[in-house]
């Protein structure tokens, strides 16, 4: 009985020596990233492509979840249902005001509107329609995918600088983005926004023209960036780090024009679409992704002060507060 308890305790020191410990014992973060569109999200595909993802299902997982709208995240992020929000300009300081979530935290970049020599948002007239000018809007109706978007502001900032107020000048609908083009057609709008990939419509091209462009109203806008909880970024800051190299690594793949081929026919196979209508995405007629995960600090500031003076938040929010940049920068760093 001795020598069966002696060597069974023996054992057991054996096993405890052997076993790992810290970081390698751990299991992976579980980190639940939300997305709305794709390719203006690279969330659901980002790593579809084998050797990406080097320390998924290792330090940490990911797991894609879609959204609807950027409230249902915000409201999701609150409740702890995800790690990772995919917030605008528009949204953020909303979130951080309204919602009280001042300890949000911007971590990486994901898409802009309007950088040089890429794409732009675009607000259509019919090319035979009544709308020759900004000031033929007067007591017309124009048509955003929501109240409250970053492309509503970039209208509101547009026509506010051209003398034209919201509800004293003109009405404002909502309407779908998919649903856009028939509503212009249809004259229930005399100007629609029209996104990507709505905007290669053919029908659209052939009789619509462009009046302006969200870019014309906001000078360029951060239309979607990931934000986080400062707690969970501090209990698991390492596992942030593997998961952002990896994304950078994936950025810069899907970018780079000799994966061209290949990485359209990832996206046509998600999005169930042909390769041919999607030929444009990853290229200059798409939105703008930094190679580094980087946001445009200046930009974004420009826009959230816009925000403001539309009267949607009270206070001026210094945007350099709610940065925690030094993540994505730790892991782009690794692979240079």
């Amino acid at each position: 009985m001795r020598s069966a308890l002696r060597l069974s305790i023996l054992l057991g020191l054996a096993l405890a020596l052997a076993a790992p410990s810290g970081s390698a014992a751990a299991a992976p973060v579980k980190i639940r990233a939300a997305w709305i569109a794709t390719p203006a999200s690279l969330i659901p595909i980002l790593f579809l492509k084998p050797g990406l993802a080097k320390h998924n299902g290792v330090t940490y997982d990911f797991e894609p979840l879609h959204f609807q709208s950027t409230p249902t995240e915000i409201s999701a992020l609150a409740a702890g249902d995800i790690e990772i929000a995919t917030l605008n300009f528009a949204s953020f300081p909303i979130a951080v005001e309204n919602a009280g979530m001042t300890d949000l935290r911007i971590i990486a970049d994901e898409t802009q509107d309007g950088a040089k020599g890429y794409a732009t948002v675009q607000y259509m007239v019919l090319n035979d329609g009544p709308i020759k000018k900004v000031a033929d809007l007067k007591g017309r109706i124009v048509a955003v995918n929501g109240i409250g978007t970053g492309v509503d502001f970039g209208m509101r900032a547009y026509l506010l600088h051209h003398g034209m107020q919201f509800k004293r000048d003109y009405t404002m609908i909502e309407v779908p983005f998919p649903n856009m083009t028939a509503v212009l057609m249809d004259h229930k709008a005399d100007l629609v926004t029209e996104a990507l990939p709505f905007v290669f419509d053919p029908k659209l091209q052939k009789n619509a023209h462009t009046l302006f462009t969200l870019k014309d109203g906001l000078g360029g806008s951060e239309l979607s960036f990931w934000e986080a909880r400062a707690g969970f970024i501090q209990k698991h800051r390492a596992a942030f780090v593997d998961l952002l190299e990896d994304t950078v690594r994936a950025y810069r793949w899907y970018s780079d024009p000799a994966n061209h081929k290949e990485a359209v026919a990832i996206l046509a196979k998600f999005t169930k679409q042909p390769a041919a209508r999607l030929d444009w995405a990853f290229t200059k007629q798409d939105t703008y992704r930094d190679p580094d995960g980087l946001p445009n600090l200046a930009m974004l500031q420009r826009n959230v002060n816009t925000v403001k003076e539309l009267g949607f938040i009270k206070t001026d929010l210094d945007m350099s507060k709610y940065l925690d940049l030094s993540m994505i920068k730790e892991g782009a760093a690794r692979l240079k």
